[in-house]
């Protein structure tokens, strides 16, 4: 990741506007269900206002500036493309609704089908007790 959008992500934690820092005290600490955001993440070309990787899902809270964004089309197609989903809520919706933003969030988070669980690899025990036919016990005798 160039170095760039590193240093502008940090600035962005650092000069946080009064939306972000309200929606950011409900997502932290895995407030939400449990679900771990982070903030202003540089992910791609982007930085993004929230993320959940487990969910894949990017968060984007947008001022008055954002209505009918064509760059806001591109990045969010860009991010379906990676395969996040993109939830964007108005700052007066943050503001004035947060029980209904977080619900939004909450039903998104609860979408996500997991991942199936991959096989164990066996333990180096029972590697050893699958390879001569017995316990590990037994092996210390030899010893």
């Amino acid at each position: 990741m160039p170095a760039g959008r590193s240093a502008r992500a940090r600035g962005l934690r650092t000069n946080m506007t009064d939306t972000e820092r309200k929606l950011w005290y409900a997502l932290r600490d895995r407030r939400l269900n449990g679900a771990k955001f982070r903030r202003q993440v540089p992910i791609g070309p982007y930085v993004a206002d929230f993320v959940c990787f487990d969910a894949r899902l990017v968060i984007e809270v947008d001022g008055g500036q954002h209505a009918d964004s064509v760059s806001d089309g591109i990045r969010d197609r860009w991010f379906e493309a990676n395969r996040f989903r993109v939830l964007r809520f108005w700052n007066n919706d943050v503001l004035t609704n947060l029980d209904g933003v977080m619900i939004t969030i909450v039903e998104a988070v609860r979408s996500v089908t997991p991942h199936p669980a991959l096989p164990r690899a066996p333990s180096p025990v029972a590697q050893l007790r699958d390879a001569r036919g017995e316990g590990a016990e037994s092996c210390l005798k030899d010893i």
